[in-house]
């Protein structure tokens, strides 16, 4: 689309009562972010009441019509995305407006390929508006959807704002006000919550300013008039204020939600037992499973069981597959007419609305079993029959984009469309860690259903472990290289660089659930690359140099953390750079640095990074505690851009995820490397707190 163009949505497809928009953009420096909002507009305009502005605080509306589902990576960075139920939508919404906003004094004209996409239930694209002009502007509007008669249309808008979020949601009547002391006492009172945390007790933790932000952490916006950055907090109004009447600029007048949420003590209860041999009942005991085919109906009826009872938990998994938002039923071994002999797929997900259906029908694997594409193509095929919107696949693997798990044939004729989508079982770990560990669910039972959800998935016997296995090319290109016959072009290099990257988001997944925080793979590779070339080059890479490498973003550490696996030396190699500090002298730098790091690893590789082509002082942290200087290059006139930080491991030799395995060997090194290194750096300024640290000083 060109900027200012709309189209009928039911022009481009006939399942269009739930829509996906992703909001996309590409950071040349790969640190580059910006934060999602939507606004709902009356016929005048304006939002109804402040409950009509969802952002970061505020991700979900009550009745389901909008749900912010935050960042997913792509090819060319990530793409935020939202799922709008248009059902759902109250009639006196005219407009519903999508946007964009940065921070800390950043612009959209420091980003590349700023773009909006538009998908139907089904996940197929239906549009694409790419925004050239963003230049110096902190917040956008990428598009609107808007009711024509009975129906829905799509405009391409790409407006500028210099105001940031602040001053783009002022013009459509949200009431923007600093409530910074207010910030301050609520993040007082989750300290002090979380204190009971450690002591043993389950955790009620207060939300403050509408729902948490994705970490569990209530977070603040920063006010600003349309002339000026982005420096308040959106404090929304009572949403019971009624139409027309002003909102009281008062503290009392803010809303403050009290919604208690439960997650799992962070110390252990002391057991009664009277040994340590005894092992606690288990709702889902695993040590009758003898096949796989226990395996899997287990694994089945228990995650589909948990999804219908903890609606936070089935929610959050369902919601990526354009599922709206209502009361969910699950069932397992249900028996669907297919010709001569019927299907027996391993289960199916229904959810209701309004009097509406959305259907999915899953097909599980465990262990190492991998899926049987006329299987699914089956599945398919009487999902178009029979009218249901998907097919979602679960297993140990990861799906890529631009190669899929399972080649299907999708018969054009057919008018109803069937989205197949895949979920990893690292995934469904990752989603009940966050909940029941970070962010909290609605009672104390929901988190007991998590916890043994949880503990099921992770159980050695339960057949749900994630990536498990680099493939039957693994020894042979690990063999190639160490002789040297391993030519470019060999097709079993492209296995092992696609197996590495399936490897790298599941690395990526378990620490997120651990830390609470967003951790991301970074793809460096130039605007629209298609992932087969991009993974086809990075194969002819590793004919010639024998490595494999990776970057992941860890939200909250001061640089990106490199991976690198050289297969020629069995080395692993795990790495970060932090910049210089600003101020201050290259001596007190060093000092602060080695200082910092006390705790660290003796063998931990040190590197000074210089202007010059060539390398600066380096060392290990044993050698230069007692000598920091040592670090300072010996012309005093070369500039010091940062230090580089490595340590080194011997990787397993393996294909799998034993002892000895490599899988294993990158997770530990992974691991050790943040435990033992990243915790102990500064931090970064949290992005909120300097937005909030301006508007006081203001």
């Amino acid at each position: 689309m060109i900027k200012g163009s709309n189209v009928a949505l039911t022009a481009l497809s006939e399942d269009v009562g739930t829509v996906i928009v992703s909001l996309g953009w590409v950071s040349p420096t790969g640190e580059g972010d910006a934060d999602v909002s939507v606004l709902l507009l009356d016929a005048g305009g304006k939002v109804r009441s402040d409950g009509d502005f969802y952002f970061y605080n505020n991700p979900v509306a009550a009745d389901g019509s909008v749900q912010l589902l935050g960042k997913t990576p792509t090819e060319d960075g990530n793409e935020d995305r939202i799922c709008f139920d248009l059902t759902a939508v109250p009639p006196q919404v005219e407009r519903i407006v999508v946007a964009a906003s940065r921070y800390g004094g950043a612009r959209f004209g420091e980003l590349e390929n700023v773009r909006v996409r538009l998908a139907d239930a089904a996940g197929e694209s239906l549009l694409r508006f790419t925004i050239a002009d963003a230049d110096a502007v902190s917040a956008i509007i990428f598009g609107e959807l808007y009711r024509r008669g009975e129906e829905w249309k799509f405009r391409a808008v790409g407006q500028g704002y210099d105001s940031g979020l602040a001053g783009l949601a002022t013009d459509f009547g949200v009431d923007i006000e600093d409530d910074a002391a207010e910030a301050e006492a609520a993040s007082a009172v989750e300290a002090e919550a979380a204190s009971e945390v450690e002591a043993g007790s389950a955790v009620e933790a207060v939300e403050a300013v509408d729902p948490v932000g994705g970490n569990g952490q209530p977070e603040t916006v920063a006010p600003a008039t349309a002339a000026a950055t982005l420096e308040a907090v959106p404090a929304p109004r009572r949403p019971d204020v009624a139409e027309g009447e002003p909102a009281r600029r008062t503290a009392a007048a803010r809303p403050r939600t009290a919604k208690k949420k439960v997650t799992l003590p962070k110390v252990t209860r002391k057991s009664l037992a009277e040994n340590e041999s005894w092992k606690e009942a288990r709702l889902f005991p695993v040590s009758v499973l003898k096949s796989d085919r226990d395996r899997e109906m287990r694994a089945t009826s228990v995650l589909l069981s948990v999804m219908a009872q903890v609606p936070e938990f089935g929610r959050r998994l369902t919601a990526a597959f354009g599922a709206p938002s209502g009361r969910t039923e699950t069932f397992t071994e249900v028996s669907l007419p297919h010709g001569d002999t019927p299907r027996r797929p391993d289960g199916v997900i229904r959810v209701e609305r309004a009097g509406k259906l959305w259907t999915a029908l899953v097909e599980t694997k465990t262990n190492g079993n991998s899926l049987k594409g006329d299987q699914v193509q089956a599945y398919m095929d009487i999902a178009a029959r029979r009218g249901y919107e998907a097919v979602i696949t679960l297993s140990n693997d990861v799906a890529l984009e631009g190669s899929p798990l399972v080649d299907v044939k999708i018969d054009g004729r057919r008018k109803h469309k069937v989205a197949l989508w895949h979920l990893s079982w690292a995934e469904v770990a990752h989603q009940a860690q966050m909940l029941i560990r970070h962010e909290g669910v609605g009672n104390a039972a929901h988190a007991w259903l998590l916890q043994e959800l949880l503990h099921y998935l992770q159980h050695e016997n339960s057949g749900c472990h994630g990536f498990q296995n680099m493939g039957a090319a693994w020894v042979p290109v690990r063999n190639g290289i160490d002789d040297e016959t391993l030519c470019q072009g060999d097709p079993r290099a492209l296995e092992v660089v696609e197996s590495w990257e399936r490897l790298i988001r599941q690395v990526c997944l378990r620490m997120g659930g651990e830390l609470g925080q967003k951790v991301l793979p970074v793809q460096r590779a130039k605007r629209g690359t298609d992932p087969g070339t991009r993974r086809a080059l990075l194969a002819d890479q590793l004919c010639l140099d024998g490595r494999l490498q990776a970057e992941l973003r860890i939200e909250g550490t001061p640089g990106v953390l490199a991976v690198s696996a050289d297969l020629r030396t069995g080395k692993l190699r795990t790495s970060l750079e932090i910049p210089a500090p600003d101020q201050g002298y290259p001596l007190t730098w060093v000092k602060r640095l080695v200082r910092r790091l006390a705790e660290a690893p003796a063998d931990l590789h040190v590197e000074t990074l210089v202007e010059s082509e060539t390398g600066g002082p380096r060392g290990t942290l044993e050698r230069l505690r007692p000598e920091p200087a040592d670090l300072l290059p010996k012309n005093t006139a070369t500039g010091i851009t940062g230090f580089r930080l490595s340590l080194f491991k011997g990787m397993g030799s393996t294909r799998g995820n034993a002892e000895s395995g490599f899988i294993r060997s990158v997770d530990d090194a992974v691991h050790r490397f943040y435990t033992s290194v990243v915790v102990h750096l500064d931090r970064p300024a949290p992005r909120r707190a300097a937005v909030k640290e301006t508007a006081g000083a203001g």
